[in-house]
């Protein structure tokens, strides 16, 4: 028996075949259509569909060269189940460079959004409806806030032995944070709708960081594969096994200044150990930044200029600290490290 077109916006697409398409979403004050621009590719044979999604703030655009890359990967030829990939969601944000939309609400606070709510509600509201309500499966991907970078990272809320949990081992990030599901994002929607998802962050906003899009392309292959989407292939190396952390926090500037830091992204750092200085422009006053806790730098500011009480130090904690640095090791070793200057 055929299997059945994949019907998307009102759009069909046919069994082996891929077709864009152009969601519209609000016109610009000249009056210019605005569009969600979406990829479906729909395999022969049936499977999950997974949604893999890219810009909910538009800023973060590492997400859209991975969504590019994945379309144009060969292996897709031989594709199980059906593809959705949407680079962009928040193209509002995009075009402006910006996180948020034009009313300064974040879109991933909007879901499950309203159909004559504000505007982050009613795009919301469309994206869900049109989109991400046909999704079995769904990653979403997300870089580090202006002026932060995050080491790649999975943040999921696990269930031993479930589908989630099985995915985010797949993926082969080197860190993977058991996270609590935030009212309003779009992953809280979706699992509470029963549909596993992933949130994969890596890098910094506005730029293209090849040691996040890199891994991010191949987690999402390694998890279609997982998935049963894709053939496995022999040749392809295990990533090592991801460490879980069991919870993570912020260490914050002691004063206002200029930050000098003194650790790197992925560095292992114990309990009260200096992780940077704060000063004002004359030196005159000082203060240290130290870890709360033994851990993983997993996120730091990539600005110097520091508030009073600025996040500055994003530190994981884990029970096997030794297995983390170690399956961070092994993933930098992989491909291209961060680069070595600290800004």
């Amino acid at each position: 028996m055929a299997r059945a077109p994949f019907e998307l916006a009102d759009i069909r697409i046919a069994p082996g075949s891929r077709t864009q398409i152009d969601v519209p979403v609000a016109r610009l004050y000249t009056h210019a259509p605005l569009y969600i621009p979406v990829e479906v590719v729909h395999g022969r044979q049936a499977g999950p569909t997974l949604l893999v999604c890219g810009g909910i703030h538009g800023d973060e655009i590492n997400s859209v060269e991975i969504v590019r890359r994945l379309l144009r990967s060969r292996q897709l030829q031989g594709l199980r189940g059906t593809l959705i990939a949407a680079p962009i969601v928040n193209v509002f944000g995009f075009v402006q460079h910006s996180r948020y939309l034009p009313d300064r609400r974040d879109l991933n606070r909007c879901f499950p959004g309203s159909e004559s709510g504000s505007l982050g509600g009613r795009v919301a509201a469309l994206f869900r409806e049109q989109i991400v309500d046909h999704a079995s499966h769904i990653i979403d991907l997300h870089t580090g806030a202006i002026h932060r970078t995050n080491l790649p990272q999975i943040r999921a809320q696990l269930t031993p032995g479930g589908e989630t949990e099985r995915m985010a081992n797949a993926f082969g990030a080197p860190v993977i944070l058991n996270a609590e599901l935030r009212e309003g994002s779009l992953r809280h929607y979706a699992q509470n709708r029963g549909i596993p998802v992933l949130t994969y962050e890596a890098g910094e906003a506005l730029r293209f960081d090849e040691w996040a899009i890199t891994p991010g392309v191949r987690g999402v292959l390694r998890v279609m594969r997982r998935l049963g989407m894709l053939a496995g292939e022999r040749r392809r190396r295990t990533p090592p096994a991801a460490e879980i952390a069991n919870g993570s926090s912020w260490a914050r500037a002691p004063i206002d200044g200029i930050l000098r830091p003194q650790v790197r992204l992925g560095a292992r750092v114990a309990r009260d150990e200096l992780l940077g200085r704060v000063a004002d422009p004359f030196g005159n006053a000082e203060g240290e930044v130290r870890s709360m806790a033994d851990g993983i730098v997993i996120g730091m500011s990539r600005l110097p200029l520091a508030n009073e009480g600025e996040a500055l130090f994003h530190i994981a904690r884990f029970d096997a600290i030794e297995e983390a640095e170690s399956a961070i090791e092994d993933f930098h070793s992989s491909l291209a490290p961060p680069p070595d200057s600290l800004y």
